[in-house]
């Protein structure tokens, strides 16, 4: 397979794909602790990686006045395979001088992917954030222009939270709705059925004025989608996530063929469906 080949599941193998598919596809400001092997670090030593969710300009990496290294996951990236081209993104940013961006990646078959440059014995603890503050170094002047800049940057962000209560699931509020989108390891066709076995008990929703609107594929994954009345709030999923993953697990574990009423709630399913990215 060449560098340039399509791989559908990128960070397949990497203990928080989930969380990674999510910063990638969902959640406007995160960051994530990882380490280098020492193999890929440098002197034989690990060095610290923050996977954020993107950073100034586009840019695929920084180098820190630290010695560490900042990857951003929502970079244009060449190649058609994710996981190398910021396995190879940390491989340029611990080439360069402290202080420094990666503004241009150089992908070759021989670019090492995430999977080769990280410890995957790490914990990958997941942080979002209300604000692009982790993009300044801890050694960079503050002045009035950069914290201009940073709070115009930060207006972009749409409020978003993980949910402590149901793993790889984040609440969103877009302005006219809130949403919540959950990240699974689980075959399209079969969060479908899922959702039709539930819908047709009337238990497919988080509560009342919540409704399930579809799913998107996302780096291999799938992650279906709740709309919330406004006002719900992360509040209002953290109360009903328990809840929801018990009867959603249980529906996905279930291989039983959907009844009747199964069968035609699945065909009303699809046809609602909206098509979401």
């Amino acid at each position: 397979m060449t560098h340039a080949a399509l791989v559908r599941r990128p960070f397949e193998g990497i203990p928080a794909e989930r969380d990674l598919v999510a910063m990638r596809q969902l959640i406007p400001a995160a960051t994530m602790s990882a380490r280098t092997t020492p193999e890929h670090g440098v002197d034989g030593k690990a060095v610290d990686v923050t996977i954020a969710t993107v950073l100034p300009l586009l840019w695929p990496a920084v180098r820190r006045s630290d010695g560490s290294v900042v990857i951003g996951l929502q970079a244009t990236v060449p190649g058609g395979d994710l996981s190398r081209a910021f396995g190879q993104a940390i491989v340029q940013a611990l080439a360069l001088e402290p202080g420094q961006p990666v503004t241009a990646l150089e992908v070759t078959e021989g670019s090492p992917r995430l999977q080769d440059v990280l410890d995957l014995t790490g914990d990958f603890p997941l942080t979002v954030h209300d604000s692009f503050s982790f993009w300044l170094d801890a050694a960079a002047e503050r002045t009035a222009e950069v914290e201009a800049a940073l709070a115009q940057s930060d207006e972009s962000i749409l409020p978003t939270a993980a949910i402590e209560g149901l793993p790889h699931a984040f609440w969103v509020d877009a302005g006219s709705k809130e949403h919540l989108r959950w990240v699974l390891d689980a075959d399209e066709d079969a969060v479908i059925d899922a959702v039709a076995r539930l819908h047709a008990r009337r238990a497919s929703g988080l509560g009342d004025g919540t409704r399930y609107v579809g799913s998107f594929r996302a780096e291999g994954l799938t992650v279906p989608v709740w709309d919330l009345p406004k006002g719900f709030g992360p509040e209002g999923v953290e109360a009903a996530a328990a809840d929801l993953r018990d009867r959603f697990e249980r529906a996905l574990a279930t291989t039983e063929p959907l009844t009747a009423l199964e069968r035609r709630a699945r065909g009303g399913i699809v046809a609602r469906q909206v098509t979401l990215r």
